[in-house]
């Protein structure tokens, strides 16, 4: 599942158009890839990121760094539709395993799959690298708002 990064999809002066979230909580900085089941972001770890603590990225970013990329992939599908991004919500956390945290001046890549969507619950496994190192894996269990059409 996990791919290398390529060119940007989506960059950063424009991902506000496909997140919910606002600063000081967008934990994605670009979209790689967004198709069929699976979508990569990437992350540059600043030091004023509010999720850093000692020049490392913690837990909560990286938990929150893997729903956001969710996030981007129903964001970058409706945004297509014309409608506006979808506010979701964890609802589960499964196997989640953090191998080590990131340090500040880094990038963080992070791919997910989803794995199953009934309604609106998507399943998703997601896993985060750095320089080419397990950073982080899980499931995810993500409820999601129903997304509304612009007039």
């Amino acid at each position: 599942m996990l791919m290398e990064q390529t060119t940007e999809l989506v960059g950063i002066s424009e991902i506000a158009d496909y997140l919910p979230h606002e600063a000081p909580m967008v934990m994605i900085d670009c979209i790689y890839r967004c198709e069929g089941s699976g979508t990569t972001t990437g992350l540059m770890i600043r030091a004023d990121n509010i999720f850093v603590k000692d020049n490392v990225f913690t837990e909560p970013g990286i938990v929150e760094n893997i729903a956001q990329t969710a996030a981007a992939k129903g964001g970058y599908e409706v945004k297509k539709l014309g409608a506006d991004p979808v506010i979701g919500f964890i609802g589960a956390l499964k196997d989640l395993k953090i191998y080590f945290h990131p340090p500040v001046g880094s990038e963080l890549i992070t791919v997910i799959a989803l794995k199953n969507e009934v309604f609106s619950v998507a399943l998703i496994e997601g896993r985060s690298t750095c320089n080419g190192q397990l950073v982080a894996e899980c499931e995810m269990k993500i409820f999601m708002q129903k997304p509304e059409m612009k007039s």
